[in-house]
C-alpha cells in the first residue's frame, strides 16, 4: 500500500509540474502549506484507504428535425459519465481524479459519420467515443481557506462547465477562497485551460460560437484535449497568459445576494459581472423574487479579440405560490462594434443570462433586447416526484449583430423540460425546444430524453 501511495504522489507531482504549472504560479504560501505536511505511511494509508468513490452514469437520446432553409432530421444515442475518487483529507490535504467517458450507440450505421444523420453534441469533435481524465487537482483547506490547483470543474457566470449535454467543459485552474469575513465568500482564481465538453462539437467556428459559449477555437480543446484559454477563444496560435478573476459573494442581509466578478483574459478583455438576488416571503405559500444582473467587456493588451466595448444589462421577478411557480425576465445587448466582437464575448461556457433559451442564446448579440417568460409547477406536492416547466423567449436582434451582419430578425424559442426523480439517485428528463427563424428562415424542433444515475 505504502509503495502504492507513493506512486500516486510522484504522479500528481508530476502531472502538476509539467501540465498545470506552466502558467500557473503556486503561491509562495501555497508552497509553503504543501511542504510543511508530513506524511507518515499509517496516515497516508489511512488517508487513500478512506476516501470515497462518486460518479454519475448518464443515457442521453437527441432527436432534431429542421424545416425552412434547411430540411433534415438527425438523431443519436450515447451512453458515458464519470467516475471520481477523493482521497480523505490529511492535515487538510487531499487528492481527487476522475474520468469522463462518452460512448456512441451507433444508431445509424453511416460511414462517414456526418450531422446529416448525428448529433455532435454527445460524442468527441470527430463523432467519436473517448475517454480521458478531467479532472486531477490537490486540494488544502485550513481554517476559512481552501486552495485547489489542477484539473477541476469550474462554475462561474463567464467560465463555466455548461453541462447541458453528454461531458462538461473542464479547467486546468488554480482556485483560493476564503470566507473569513462574515456572510461573504471571497475569491482568486487563475486558469490556463480548457478541455471544451461535447455541447461545443454543435457549433461551427464563428461569431455564433463566440457569443454563445464557445469560442473560435474550440475544436482544437474537444475529445479531452486541454488547450490554452486564448487558443480556445481566439483560435490557434493565440496562446495567451490565460485568465485571472476575482470575486466577492455577500450574503449577509436575509433574502440577499450580491455578487461580483471580474475576468481579466490577458491580451483579450476584462469582463465585469455584478448580480443581485433578492426574495421575500409573503407566508409559507407566497413568495416573490427579483434579480439584476449587470455585463461590462472592454479591451485589453494586444487587443487579440479586436476593438471589445459591450454592455449587456438584464433584470428578472418572478413569484411562487405553492407549487406554482414562474419569471419574466428582460435584456438588452448595446449596438457595439468591433473586428470580431458586435457584442457580449462568452467563450469559455459562462453563460449566465437570464434570457438565454434552451439553444437559443441571442441575448449577447450587439443590439439585441431579449424577453423570457416561464412557468413551473412541482407536482411533488401531489404525491409525484416530477417537475415541469414551460417557457417562451423572444429575441429581437439588430442589424449590427456578427452572426447575420447587416440583418435584422426577430428569433423566437418555445420549450418545455420534465424531470422526474425517481429515486434519490435516480432521474429520468425529457426536454423539447422549437425554435422559429434561430437564423433567418431556420426553423427546428428537438427532444432530448436523458438518464442520470448518480452514486
Amino acid at each position: 500500500m505504502l509503495m502504492l501511495c507513493k506512486h500516486f504522489i510522484m504522479i500528481m507531482h508530476k502531472y502538476i509540474k509539467e501540465e498545470c504549472m506552466g502558467k500557473i504560479k503556486l503561491s509562495l504560501a501555497t508552497a509553503i502549506l504543501l511542504s510543511g505536511v508530513s506524511l507518515t505511511a499509517d496516515s497516508l494509508g489511512e488517508a487513500f484507504e478512506n476516501g470515497k468513490f462518486s460518479g454519475q452514469a448518464r443515457f442521453f437520446y437527441i432527436d432534431r428535425t429542421y424545416s425552412g432553409t434547411v430540411e433534415n432530421n438527425r438523431n443519436s444515442l450515447a451512453a458515458g459519465g464519470y467516475l471520481k475518487y477523493e482521497s480523505a483529507p490529511f492535515y487538510g490535504l487531499s487528492v481527487g481524479t476522475a474520468l469522463y467517458s462518452t460512448n456512441l450507440v451507433d444508431i445509424h450505421d453511416d460511414d462517414p459519420r456526418t450531422s446529416a444523420s448525428y448529433d455532435p453534441s454527445l460524442f468527441g469533435g470527430d463523432f467519436d467515443s473517448y475517454t480521458y481524465v478531467g479532472e486531477l487537482y490537490l486540494n488544502y483547506a485550513i481554517g476559512n481557506t481552501n486552495i485547489k490547483l489542477g484539473r477541476q470543474k469550474l462554475d462561474t457566470p463567464l467560465a463555466g462547465s455548461d453541462d447541458a449535454r453528454m461531458l462538461p467543459n473542464l479547467f486546468e485552474a488554480l482556485v483560493v477562497s476564503n470566507t473569513d469575513i462574515p456572510d461573504t465568500t471571497l475569491i482568486a482564481a487563475h486558469v490556463t485551460k480548457e478541455a471544451v465538453g461535447t455541447f461545443g462539437n454543435v457549433y461551427s467556428e464563428g461569431a455564433l460560437s463566440l457569443q454563445s459559449g464557445y469560442g473560435l477555437g474550440f475544436k482544437e480543446a474537444t475529445s479531452g484535449s486541454f488547450r490554452d484559454m486564448g487558443v480556445v477563444a481566439l483560435g490557434a496560435g493565440t496562446d495567451t497568459d490565460g485568465v485571472s478573476a476575482v470575486a466577492a459573494i455577500y450574503s449577509g442581509v436575509e433574502g440577499l445576494k450580491l455578487q461580483a466578478w471580474d475576468y481579466y483574459a490577458h491580451d483579450i478583455l476584462n469582463a465585469l459581472y455584478l448580480q443581485a438576488d433578492y426574495s421575500i416571503k409573503i407566508n409559507d405559500s407566497v413568495g416573490i423574487k427579483g434579480a439584476l444582473q449587470y455585463i461590462n467587456e472592454s479591451d485589453i493588451g494586444d487587443k487579440l479579440a479586436g476593438d471589445v466595448d459591450s454592455n449587456y444589462w438584464a433584470a428578472k421577478i418572478g413569484a411562487n405560490y405553492g407549487a406554482l411557480s414562474g419569471y419574466v425576465a428582460y435584456s438588452q445587448t448595446d449596438s457595439s462594434s468591433g473586428s470580431m466582437n458586435g457584442g457580449i464575448i462568452t467563450p469559455w461556457g459562462g453563460m449566465p443570462a437570464f434570457t438565454q433559451g434552451m439553444v437559443t442564446r441571442h441575448q449577447f448579440f450587439s443590439d439585441t433586447d431579449a424577453l423570457k417568460v416561464a412557468v413551473g409547477y412541482d407536482f411533488d406536492s401531489l404525491g409525484v416526484p416530477l417537475k415541469a416547466t414551460l417557457y417562451h423567449t423572444e429575441f429581437d436582434v439588430g442589424a449590427s449583430n456578427t452572426y447575420q451582419p447587416g440583418t435584422a430578425w426577430t428569433a423566437k424559442e418555445d420549450g418545455f423540460d420534465l424531470i422526474y426523480q425517481a429515486r434519490s439517485d435516480l432521474q429520468l428528463r425529457f426536454r423539447g425546444n422549437f425554435p422559429s427563424d434561430f437564423a433567418p428562415g431556420l426553423d427546428w424542433n428537438e427532444y432530448r430524453f436523458i438518464v442520470n444515475y448518480n452514486f
